[in-house]
């Protein structure tokens, strides 16, 4: 496979690669250390509720690596990169002694007694279907910490039908009160199975036994065991990972079919765009023609599109979306605040693309669901490098529009252009720095795994402060000078001229020329195109699945982008036929508008979807979402405002306007 697993790293690898411990290559020569990380222990039900491995009161294995021993690795750290500990991974060194000599062993150990705080952790984890993770030659494998049983034996068996620790945790439910026949059993032997071909480790299996589930009880001591043995295999090390990927679910029917449906809508809204208001534009087109005509002393014996005559009392005076062609082009409302959020969102469809595009071709440079944190790693490289195009765009869109403000016309001097780059530099890093902060603070209380260190905090600010401002700096003097000609007027770009008064907007219309009765159905369109995507992307996030069906996702990326700027068309056209000269943030929140039905979705999602419980866990979830439809919301609503202005130029460049 091939290895080059860190396509950025020219850029970045002081800051976000961490040095990697082990055989880098993935190839063992005999004799040669295997390392055992343990990452994590937690319940099943709440993914961000992780803790250390050694939180349990487990014991350290009896090696060479045990605490009591000088020079051992026990608990150790791995050094990671950023992409690894944002994505809540923590490993540390098992201090199991596991060499690649294919010869099968056995470690072991035996705890202090039990306290009875050791015995209500135990208890606890047992009761909400714990389970803990580790990483052998950077395959995972999962295994459960024990069962509630009804049995008043101190030694209790159990016929186990599933095939291993990790799919027995989704048939076993939590427990919520404990009764007086339920005691908790830990699971005390382990079963590591390592299968080789040549000098690779292409599968890792870990079972607990049965037979080994032993009583919690305050005073006894517990003795853990872990017997690894090797099997020779014939598997191919490239497709190693593949047993992790759930392509059943991922490829079912269900899934193409509502790709196939979403596409479906797309030739819908094109069509309904191309048979109504194309040829809505036509009749328009050609009745302000003949008013243009007849107001020029033209011949009064006119025809329609079709050749028919026009007879006197079709002859109606300028009215509809024509009307208002001297305050189309008008700047919006908070200016620089508008222009900021669609540099960001310009950024945020070429960030998204990017990442996709980069997943999409994982055969090329290495699949990014086979290493911790590349997708991680991905976004933070391309948001990087991208600010320079939220400068660029939110100084070029700032340009066009300001002098169509009253304070331009009084040929006010203004510091607004600083105004614009610090919004465009920290509006989207504040609100996400705000949120992430809380859930920091509250992982912290918790003394979860997900506590960002501050190591990584300090990494991502020199990140922000020394790549991603000053590209931002620079796009946006490129977007403010570039391509500018002193010889020509600031609004020669627009197709009709600003007038200096903005005309009254008419109140008596009907609701499908209001805003408010549009957005909405806007939005529902476009969630409509990619809710079946978003039902997989949450289950990825949440319920330990291995998100690998790209090519899924770029697909409906592309929909979702058409759609939203369909809808916008649609919408923006039916509000200046209103005489509603305030089309941009009208177009704004059609796009925008998405985002409130996929956070709605996910509040349905988790109370229908998971198990989750317990206020770490909910914060954590909405935390996320809320950063995930924020995130949406300015993309969409960027995507939207993008077709409806290349759509108002397109038609008031074909009216006759004095």
């Amino acid at each position: 496979m091939p290895m080059l697993r860190r396509p950025f790293c020219g850029l970045f690898l002081l800051l976000i690669s961490g040095a990697t411990a082990g055989t880098i290559d993935h190839r063992y020569k005999k004799g040669e250390h295997v390392e055992l990380w343990v990452n994590k222990v937690g319940p099943y039900a709440n993914p961000q509720e992780a803790y250390e491995y050694y939180t349990l009161p487990y014991c350290a294995p009896d090696t060479k690596h045990h605490p009591a021993n000088k020079n051992g690795r026990h608990n150790e750290w791995k050094v990671q990169s950023i992409g690894e500990y944002l994505g809540g991974h923590a490993l540390r060194h098992s201090g199991h002694d596991i060499t690649f000599d294919f010869q099968d062993q056995t470690e072991g150990c035996t705890t202090k007694p039990l306290t009875d705080e050791d015995v209500a952790k135990f208890t606890l984890a047992v009761q909400h279907r714990w389970f803990y993770q580790m990483y052998l030659d950077d395959l995972p494998v999962w295994g459960m910490v024990g069962e509630m049983l009804p049995i008043e034996s101190e030694k209790a068996s159990l016929k186990v039908d599933e095939k291993d620790d990790r799919d027995r945790l989704e048939h076993v439910a939590d427990i919520s009160e404990v009764s007086a026949n339920m005691h908790p059993y830990v699971y005390t032997v382990r079963n590591l199975s390592i299968r080789y071909n040549g000098d690779q480790i292409v599968q890792v299996d870990l079972t607990s036994d049965p037979k080994s589930l032993i009583k919690v009880l305050k005073g006894s001591k517990l003795e853990f065991k872990l017997h690894v043995n090797w099997e020779a295999t014939t598997d191919q090390f490239h497709s190693r990972f593949d047993r992790y990927l759930d392509h059943e679910f991922f490829k079912h029917p269900i899934h193409w079919f509502s790709v196939f449906n979403s596409f479906m809508m797309v030739l819908f809204l094109m069509g309904l765009v191309a048979l109504i208001l194309l040829r809505t534009l036509k009749k328009d087109y050609a009745r302000y023609g003949l008013v243009a005509d007849m107001e020029e002393g033209g011949d009064s014996e006119q025809v329609d599109e079709d050749g028919k005559p026009i007879k006197s009392a079709d002859h109606t005076e300028d009215a509809g979306w024509k009307q208002v062609h001297g305050d189309v082009f008008r700047a919006p409302a908070m200016l620089p605040l508008f222009a900021a959020l669609i540099g960001t969102g310009w950024q945020l469809v070429v960030l998204t693309a990017s990442v996709i595009l980069f997943a999409v071709l994982g055969p090329l440079h290495g699949e990014v669901h086979e290493e911790r944190g590349e997708v991680l790693h991905a976004v933070i490289v391309c948001y990087s490098l991208s600010s320079i195009v939220a400068g660029y765009m939110s100084g070029k869109f700032f340009k066009m529009y300001y002098p169509t403000t009253a304070a331009a016309r009084r040929n006010e001097k203004t510091s607004l252009w600083q105004l614009v780059m610090g919004m465009t530099v920290l509006l989207l890093p504040t609100v996400t720095v705000l949120i992430l902060s809380f859930l920091n603070l509250v992982s912290l209380i918790y003394g979860t795994i997900n506590t960002i260190p501050f190591l990584v905090i300090i990494k991502l600010f020199f990140i922000w402060v020394f790549i991603s401002v000053p590209l931002c700096v620079v796009g946006t003097m490129l977007g403010r000078h570039g391509g500018s000609d002193p010889s020509k007027s600031p609004l020669e770009h627009f197709p009709c001229r600003v007038n200096a008064i903005p005309r009254p907007i008419p109140d008596d219309v009907p609701w499908y020329g209001k805003p408010a009765g549009l957005i909405p159905l806007a939005g529902l369109l476009s969630f409509g195109s990619i809710f079946i995507e978003l039902y997989y992307v949450l289950t990825s996030l949440w319920n330990y699945k291995f998100y690998h069906v790209y090519g899924f996702l770029l697909g409906v990326y592309s929909i979702l982008a058409i759609v939203v700027g369909m809808t916008s068309i649609i919408v923006v056209y039916f509000c200046l036929n209103a005489e509603n000269y305030l089309w941009q943030w009208t177009a704004f929140g059609s796009g925008a508008s998405t985002a409130a039905y996929v956070f709605l979705y996910g509040v349905y999602y988790f109370f229908f979807k998971t198990q989750m419980h317990g206020f770490l866990q909910v914060v954590f979830y909405f935390g996320y979402m809320s950063l995930i439809a924020l995130n949406l919301g300015l993309l969409c609503g960027t995507l939207g405002h993008g077709a409806a202005h290349s759509f108002v130029k397109a038609i008031f460049q074909n009216v006759k306007v004095d």
